[in-house]
């Protein structure tokens, strides 16, 4: 029970602060939990689920007789190929999360502006207290946006290279020269 009474004052605070934003910050927050999701999950493939598949394909081609033929050459590359696409999963999903960040922090500003007009037309002046709303508004889904996109780009970077690193590294341990 104390746990809950410590959180409080944060949850209260990501609360208001979403107010603030508006529906599209809703939107912006869900998209990011989903990247951030499928960011770990690589991250976790990484780690665990990929040594163990490039270790078996190792062996898988160390056991065949014959390197040099041209079906040993293709079923090379058909290895090499399974593996790198199980690497390269959902990176290119990362990569559309990732430029959808920034497109809806300007739908945030488009609607907050909207809604700043929308006062300024019932008002039928510019009192910036009354605008303020829809400032914030158009301010922080912007900001939100920008936030989660510089965030994804530096990991779906960072996976991307390491997807492309981990396929070279396979490729040459599967040499083609004479056992």
């Amino acid at each position: 029970m104390d746990l809950i009474y410590y959180y409080l004052p944060a949850l209260e605070t990501i609360r208001d602060f979403m107010e603030l934003g508006g529906d599209v910050l809703f939107v912006i927050g869900f998209l990011t939990l989903f990247m951030w999701m499928l960011i770990l999950e690589r991250l976790f493939y990484l780690k665990t689920g990929h040594k163990k598949m490039a270790a078996k394909t190792i062996q898988i081609w160390e056991s065949r007789g014959d390197h040099k033929s041209w079906n040993a050459h293709q079923i090379r590359i058909r290895l090499i190929s399974q593996v790198s696409s199980q690497v390269e999963r959902n990176i290119p999903l990362i990569q559309t999360c990732v430029a959808l960040c920034p497109l809806l922090g300007l739908l945030g500003t488009v609607t907050g502006m909207v809604e700043v007009f929308e006062v300024m037309a019932i008002s039928g002046s510019g009192n910036p207290r009354s605008m303020a709303g829809g400032v914030s508004k158009a301010t922080i889904p912007t900001m939100a946006g920008m936030v989660a996109a510089l965030s994804g780009v530096a990991m779906a970077t960072y996976l991307q290279r390491k997807a492309s690193r981990e396929r070279e590294l396979l490729a040459d341990n599967l040499y083609v020269g004479d056992k």
